[in-house]
């Protein structure tokens, strides 16, 4: 299953992801850097203490074995673990023995007699030790110094410092987290301008245009190519909301002529039944075509800002009495009953009086439409505590799930057997506009085969009492 992750916790995941690899890159570096400083500095001290015990054979080679014993044992007792400090022949005689315990049990290794110098480490228990072996020349004849040093306080100060890493890495991930989810916030902050910029652009507005910034950069790239886009959008629209407004317009006489020549042609006595059927089919049509190029015209005019707006205070109660009222004929023949719960309150908005009885209607109209026979509309008008809400309630058909996003859209229709389908498809889409030019918001709610309920809820002003 992949995330869907935003562009900002995705870069704060990335940077805190690549903040972790260097730093536990950092970490193996200084640690490794540190202990092979350490085993150095331990080598070089065992070199010492075997140049020393070199310098010391050399000095006393010829002197009596008990002399040479004890400046030995003085040299021993002289230097930090000097009981760690063994001559030996090639044949793996002690030539000066100890009486150092740990001296006479420690695991010396056994190097060949061609190797000058070696280095390795050795264990006592759980206790480990570096040793450093040198070839040498006591009274002309070959031997072995062999120096041992304890290595605790190397392993301790290296598992300090592993501790010490390990502890910091979730205080490093907090940190890198928080640092990179304030970068990319900043960074990405003008493509959350230029969104909400974009999100602003309807078809409404398309002369609006998205903020440039100076920076040249990628984003103002950006917002440069999307205002190209949206000039060529804005053109595009414009022409075609003027070719729609112009030939709706235009056809507008045609069918008018069309319709009167054919209601004139009724009159005439003496047609057969077959002209008389063919001259009332064009008039239905002819009605059908008018209205279709009215709801077109107002659509294009309402895209090209150009719509006829009267604001007004309306009394909304008596226009949805008035509308129920008319539409109560219509829905009588269907045997329909129409529950009308109108407030008394006298609530008044500001708005178009037409257009708000367009409204109206077309909640109402289109109800009746999906209501089979003997079916049950409800029409309520009320305040409440935000809004006055106008609501359309049916027992019909319903609307299914994947048609009910699209209700809104322009010539959208529903399966044509489901109910009844003379409508143009544009009422809903218009009633949609009247709403948000009013500052409503419409929604409709629907189970399939359990009826529908539009509401359009108006914003309160209440210092106007108007909305």
């Amino acid at each position: 299953m992949r995330l869907n992750l935003s562009i900002s916790l995705r870069l704060t995941l990335w940077f805190s992801a690549i903040f972790l690899c260097g730093f536990v890159i950092f970490g193996a570096f200084i640690y490794s850097d540190l202990a092979a400083s350490l085993n150095s500095g331990r080598d070089r001290t065992l070199g010492r203490r075997a140049d020393r015990i070199i310098d010391l054979l050399k000095q006393e080679g010829n002197d009596p074995a008990s002399l040479l014993q004890s400046k030995y044992r003085e040299f021993v007792e002289a230097t930090p673990e000097g009981g760690l400090i063994q001559v030996y022949s090639l044949s793996g005689e002690r030539l000066l023995p100890q009486t150092d315990a740990k001296a006479t049990m420690f695991p010396w290794p056994t190097v060949p007699a061609s190797v000058a110098e070696f280095r390795s480490d050795a264990w006592i228990g759980e206790h480990p030790y570096r040793v450093f072996i040198r070839s040498a020349m006591l009274n002309g004849a070959p031997v072995r110094i062999c120096v041992a040093g304890s290595l605790m306080d190397n392993r301790s100060l290296l598992a300090r410092l592993a501790e010490i890493l390990k502890r910091s890495i979730p205080a490093m991930i907090l940190v890198s987290a928080l640092a990179g989810f304030f970068i990319s916030r900043r960074a990405l902050k003008p493509l959350v301008n230029l969104t909400e910029s974009a999100r602003s652009i309807t078809i409404g507005n398309l002369a609006a245009r998205l903020p440039v910034s100076p920076t040249g950069d990628e984003l103002a790239q950006l917002a440069e190519t999307c205002n190209e886009m949206l000039s060529r959008l804005e053109i595009a629209v414009k022409r075609i909301t003027q070719f729609t407004a112009d030939a709706s317009h235009e056809l507008r006489s045609p069918i008018s002529f069309i319709r009167t020549t054919s209601e004139f042609a009724l009159l005439t006595p003496g047609l057969d039944p077959e002209a008389i059927e063919a001259f009332k089919n064009i008039v239905s049509e002819t009605e059908h075509s008018s209205r279709l190029l009215e709801d077109m015209l107002l659509l294009a005019r309402s895209d090209a800002e150009r719509a006829q707006f009267i604001c007004e205070p309306v009394c909304m109660a008596d226009i949805v009495r008035e509308v129920v009222a008319r539409m109560r004929v219509v829905a009588k023949e269907k045997r329909q009953r129409i529950i009308e719960r109108v407030s008394d309150d006298l609530l008044e908005l500001s708005g178009d009086t037409q257009l708000l009885r367009r409204l109206v209607w077309i909640l109402v109209d289109n109800a009746i439409k999906y209501t089979p026979y003997d079916g049950r509309i409800e029409v309520v008008f009320r305040r409440n505590a935000q809004c006055a809400l106008f609501a359309v309630s049916d027992n019909g058909i319903g609307i299914p799930d994947a048609s009910l996003p699209h209700i809104f859209d322009r010539f959208f229709r529903v399966d044509a057997s489901r109910g009844e389908q003379d409508g143009t498809g544009l009422g809903l889409a218009i009633g949609k506009w009247i709403a948000e030019a009013h500052r409503a918001t419409i929604t409709a709610r629907s189970l399939d085969c359990a009826g529908t309920t539009f509401e359009v809820s108006f914003p309160l002003i209440e210092s106007q009492g108007l909305v």
